[in-house]
């Protein structure tokens, strides 16, 4: 059951957590550094006290310490907002248009941002008809390298962003098609980067392959993944063309001007193994 307003506390429960929130209210209140002393005064802590749990922020990367005894706000809280603001205008401009998708193919749409190392399912259009019997829920994480959105993401990093990822993961596999070796990913990354699309052959899942197109902000940075997963006999060439032309309806939505690059005719994309998203 939903919890009332009225069911919130008005104030944090847990004392240090309040203390926080005073701290960070003094800190945005000014562009400028300030002393630890003015923010002791401000808030009304202890000078220990506020020495203590500025540290622990600037820990976190949540206050800077441009100089020794002042504090200001750090920049993990505009990464934090980014990523909020940018998740929230995805999927409001996403939702009408993945719904229309789905409509069409009767498959799961999927619509994934990057987070690190994988990538995060933040909404979903389905219906039982699909036949999948197996669907990430929102919510859900995948390492890039197995997934259709995130080997989009993979092919926009530079060639030693690719190898370091490689590195850091061991490209390890979940399924017997799971590309594991750094050259096939880099092949992989590279019809990625040509064609605008990407694909999962039963790579994060046995029995579903999915088809990714990538979504662009106004600045041309790519910010999500739309993809349609599909049972592995189901998955139609044909739902291509519709699934770049919602992605890019999406990018127009959120101020993107130029094209995203167009597939090759399913002929040639047969060629490509296709993806889980």
């Amino acid at each position: 059951m939903r919890k009332n307003q009225s069911d919130v506390p008005a104030v944090p429960v847990i004392q240090v957590i309040e203390r926080m929130f005073s701290l960070i209210d003094v800190l945005a209140s000014r562009e400028e550094a300030i002393s630890l002393k003015e923010i002791s005064e401000k808030t009304g802590l202890h000078p220990s006290t506020t020495h203590r749990i500025l540290n622990d922020l600037a820990v976190g990367r949540f206050v800077d310490r441009p100089e020794a005894g002042s504090y200001r706000l750090g920049m993990r809280l505009l990464e934090l907002g980014n990523l909020v603001k940018g998740r929230l205008n995805v999927r409001d401009a996403a939702l009408g248009p993945m719904r229309e998708l789905h409509k069409l193919t009767q498959q799961p749409v999927n619509l994934s941002m990057r987070q690190g190392d994988e990538i995060v399912y933040i909404e979903r259009s389905y219906s039982e008809r699909s036949g999948m019997q197996v669907v990430r829920a929102i919510g859900g994480r995948a390492a890039l390298h197995l997934t259709s959105t995130g080997k989009l993401f993979l092919a926009a990093d530079d060639p030693a962003r690719v190898r370091s990822y490689a590195t850091r993961t061991g490209l390890a596999g979940h399924t017997r098609n799971s590309i594991t070796q750094l050259p096939a990913l880099e092949r992989e990354l590279s019809k990625a980067r040509q064609y605008g699309i990407a694909r999962d052959n039963e790579e994060l899942e046995l029995g579903v392959r999915c088809m990714a197109a990538g979504i662009y902000d106004d600045q041309g940075k790519l910010v999500a993944g739309l993809s349609i997963s599909a049972p592995a006999d189901r998955l139609d060439e044909g739902w291509l063309p519709k699934l770049q032309a919602t992605a890019n309806e999406i990018s127009s939505a959120l101020g993107f001007k130029d094209g995203v690059a167009v597939a090759p005719p399913s002929a040639q994309a047969g060629n490509t193994p296709p993806a889980s998203a």
